[in-house]
């Protein structure tokens, strides 16, 4: 019997958001992959599942492949998490599931969090068309051509930053944006959880938040007719 991958949202922070249907596939598959095998043991030890864990990231998913794929020839089942979250969205996976599918097995998604719509949902910008675009390079000129390349776009953009670069982040989004609406939220569905709703500011510090750690969901309200330059 071919074996199968399935691919499983992981809770963003409180572990009690994790379904009943994600419990069920992880007590029931072979072995699990994962992006960093401490974090995940603390969720599988809290609802007691053993299963042989194993890493796969950026730097090792294209050797991983292989294994996998013969690991499935074997008609063994495995599942992929992530750190937090959805698999694959701003997180590694893409390969391997391109990979199986290629091969012939069947891949299946278990719905659950994904930190982008959670704050979509609550940021209280327009939710009927927004445009993710995660992680932007880290150079500064990089970035700034990509959020000039968004600035005409209609829908709301969510972006994912990290804590040691989200004011420098914040102070070019404003240089091509202007004072766009902005929402930022951070430790969702943890004890600090914050959202700032407010506008983007020439200097980010102003911004009246309780702490700069974590990492960070930004959401930037789209173009309107006022924002698009005449031509």
């Amino acid at each position: 019997m071919n074996g199968k991958l399935y691919l499983v949202a992981t809770p963003l922070g409180n572990l009690k958001d994790i379904t009943l249907r994600a419990l069920e596939v992880l007590k029931s598959v072979d072995s699990i992959a994962c992006e960093d095998t401490r974090h995940s043991l603390k969720l599988l030890q809290t609802y007691e599942i053993q299963k042989p864990l194993f890493s796969l990231h950026d730097h090792n998913e294209t050797k991983r492949v292989a294994p996998i794929l013969e690991r499935l020839k074997e008609g063994k089942s495995l599942a992929l998490i992530s750190d937090a979250g959805t698999p694959l969205i701003s997180d590694p996976g893409y390969r391997l599931v391109e990979a199986v599918l290629a091969a012939g097995f069947e891949v299946e998604a278990i719905p659950g969090p994904c930190a982008a719509i959670n704050a979509l949902v609550g940021s209280g910008l327009p939710t009927d068309k927004f445009y993710f675009v995660g992680f932007l390079p880290p150079k500064s000129a990089a970035r700034r051509r990509r959020f000039e390349a968004l600035l005409d776009f209609p829908s709301t953009l969510i972006f994912y930053e990290s804590p040691h670069r989200i004011q420098k982040f914040l102070e070019e989004a404003h240089s091509v944006f202007g004072s766009r609406r902005l929402v930022l939220a951070r430790e969702m569905t943890k004890k600090f959880e914050e959202f700032y709703r407010g506008r983007l500011q020439p200097k980010p510090e102003t911004i009246p938040l309780r702490s700069w750690k974590g990492e960070y969901v930004v959401l930037l309200e789209g173009a309107n007719s006022s924002d698009i330059p005449s031509t």
